[in-house]
């Protein structure tokens, strides 16, 4: 009894992650866009945006109802899209969509705060 509610367990476990997303540090997030030229999406509000990103970030508001048509418009399938929000919420959200899109997804997993916590640059 307890190996098959382990083995329903560990099938549970991995239908919650996405093998097309991968959620990183910032050490990690940086060092792959300096390495890369990558595609670095903001997914948080034009407002958020505006107030501050990641250098070479396009913002593509995950709470819009066009964001999926956008990042379908302006992104290649063949490259990796790095996304970010505040906290990382959001961009796990965002990274779902593109991710159910066929696109291989990397989220920092802290958002921009642990971007910022970790002394990183913020372009103003």
């Amino acid at each position: 009894m307890v190996s098959i509610l382990a083995a329903l367990g560990l099938g549970m476990s991995s239908c919650a992650q996405n093998e097309n997303i991968t959620s990183v540090g910032a050490d990690q997030f940086e060092q792959s866009i300096v390495a890369d030229s990558v595609q670095l999406v903001d997914v948080r509000t034009p407002e958020e945006y505006a107030d501050g990103h990641i250098a070479y970030a396009v913002n593509n508001d995950v709470q819009q109802s066009g964001f999926k048509d956008k990042a379908l418009q302006t992104l290649k399938k063949d490259k990796p899209a790095y996304v970010y929000c505040r906290s990382g919420k959001r961009s796990m959200m965002a990274a779902n969509i593109l991710a159910e899109a066929g696109f291989k997804v990397v989220n920092l997993r802290g958002g921009i705060m642990e971007w910022a916590d970790s002394g990183k640059p913020i372009n103003r």
